[in-house]
């Protein structure tokens, strides 16, 4: 079969045309081509709500109120060591409770401990803000985290963002179950829950 070049769906792009540029991508793997043709109905459902993502800002991906930060770094001699022997003594429980925009983060050490995949999702577009929230709030407890990894030069340095810039890769997808909650919304929502729990418990 003849080698054929394919272009990335573009926005302007009709469902059908979508679907045809899928059943070209997975015209050899037998797998994904059965796969495919048996989920036509949600895809097409899926590419019929339009493009759900917009730029975080430098880099990465947006959905609502959501952005994701994904990096992976190369460690220095000794600092997989160092950094797993953190996290297990914190029995893989690292907070970040002060920065109140923290969804999530992921520490994953890859390729023989050679690399580290960092990913987390926070609140808001605006990439920077994000950063200097974790600068001022705890660059103590990331200077220790991120000390293990080339050319970190410390989050009180000005520098750090373009560091991070340059270890960043935006996700190429990204679910996010309820894209329109901030943490604090979120939060929020669970207190009047629990009122409403107390409440009823007190009448019942």
């Amino acid at each position: 079969m003849a080698t054929q070049t394919l272009t990335k769906p573009k926005q302007n792009q009709t469902v059908d045309q979508k679907i045809q540029l899928l059943r070209q991508l997975y015209a050899d793997s037998p797998v994904g081509k059965t796969a495919l043709e048996n989920s036509l109905a949600a895809l097409r459902e899926q590419l019929a709500g339009g493009l759900r993502y917009e730029s975080a800002g430098r880099v990465g991906l947006r959905q609502g109120k959501v952005s994701e930060l994904t990096l992976i770094f190369k460690f220095v001699p000794g600092g997989a060591k160092r950094l797993r022997g953190l996290l297990q003594a914190l029995e893989a429980n690292f907070s970040a409770e002060k920065v109140a925009t923290v969804h999530d983060m992921r520490f994953v050490f890859l390729d023989n401990d050679t690399k580290l995949l960092f990913a987390t999702a926070y609140d808001g577009d605006s990439w920077d803000s994000y950063l200097d929230e974790f600068a001022t709030k705890i660059p103590d407890e990331l200077d220790l985290l991120f000390s293990e990894l080339e050319e970190f030069p410390g989050f009180r340095d000005p520098s750090v963002k373009d560091w991070i810039a340059k270890y960043q890769i935006a996700a190429e997808g990204w679910y996010v179950a309820h894209s329109d909650l901030t943490v604090r919304d979120i939060d929020h929502i669970k207190r009047v829950g629990k009122a409403a729990e107390e409440f009823l418990d007190k009448i019942a």
